[in-house]
């Protein structure tokens, strides 16, 4: 295998079949040693989260299948921590989406003003561009239009399937007793089709039980229990 990408949590391989192979890590986003998946950093490593993050992939990936929702995944190994997927490009340099059900982290950092605390939001999209240096700026729909990174078309194909894989995870948390306040996506493309990459873990979402938040370990915990 070849090592093509190294991520914050994940490492990318090229497989002689034409497809990706993604080796889970155990780090997570966040800044101080405080999970926030919505920060552009490592920020904490926690032993095991990246199996529970590859499990809870797999069950999400899964699910979407049954519900006509096309993504990149093609096959897991939990004892390796690794997923083979579909070799999609990436809009741009890279595209991350957030979808948001309540004003929390960066989002009550930025817009404090106008809304409190884990006010409820309406399946809120935004997306960012994945740039370290530049704390992954956001940009607009008509942005991604003009700069040339997507059409009109994939950029709505992209923000009805956030919200629609959005409810999907939420709807499975609320089965559980627990609530989704966002979650982070990414998304490519294969020919002018825009599809889910990446992963559906508990690393990539904020969750809460009675108002408490869930960390990424003891999310799945609970929602494999």
């Amino acid at each position: 295998m070849e090592l093509v990408y190294t991520g914050k949590t994940k490492n990318v391989y090229a497989l002689d079949n034409g497809n990706y192979l993604l080796k889970f890590k155990d780090d997570c986003t966040g800044k101080d040693g405080v999970f926030d998946p919505g920060m552009n950093e490592v920020g904490l490593t926690i032993e095991g989260v990246g199996r529970v993050n590859l499990r809870m992939s797999v069950y999400f990936f899964e699910k979407l299948k049954a519900a006509g929702i096309k993504t990149h995944y093609v096959s897991a190994n939990l004892d390796d921590v690794t997923m083979e997927v579909l070799p999609a490009k990436v809009f741009g340099h890279g595209l991350e989406v957030i979808c948001r059900r309540r004003a929390v982290g960066s989002f009550r950092r930025r817009y404090g003003e106008y809304i409190a605390e884990a006010a409820p939001l309406p399946y809120y999209v935004e997306t960012t561009f994945k740039n370290d240096a530049l704390g992954d700026p956001l940009v607009t729909k008509d942005g991604l239009v003009d700069l040339g990174i997507m059409t009109g078309e994939q950029y709505d194909s992209l923000k009805e399937q956030t919200q629609k894989i959005t409810a999907i995870v939420n709807d499975e948390m609320a089965a559980r007793g627990m609530e989704l306040y966002d979650i982070k996506f990414e998304f490519g493309y294969v020919g002018d089709e825009v599809i889910l990459i990446d992963e559906i873990a508990s690393g990539n979402m904020r969750v809460y039980k009675d108002g408490e938040y869930i960390d990424p370990m003891t999310l799945s915990e609970l929602f494999f229990a």
